[in-house]
């Protein structure tokens, strides 16, 4: 999957309303988070949230 694709996966090309500025200062807020002291901790929580995504996407919707 492109890089490109994760970024209007996640939303934020709606959310920015398809402005490359707005994506493009989100991206570089997210990389200066992560080099903080805790860059593990984001990284980890960051992780999880992309792998739960990943499998509530690959989960089959059941009507109940």
């Amino acid at each position: 999957m492109e890089l490109g694709g994760l970024v209007q996966k996640a939303g934020l090309v709606e959310l920015a309303d398809d402005d490359r500025a707005t994506i493009y200062g989100a991206l570089l807020d997210a990389a200066a988070r992560a080099r903080v002291e805790e860059a593990d901790a984001v990284l980890a929580l960051w992780k999880r949230r992309g792998k739960r995504a990943f499998d509530a996407e690959a989960e089959p919707l059941t009507d109940s």
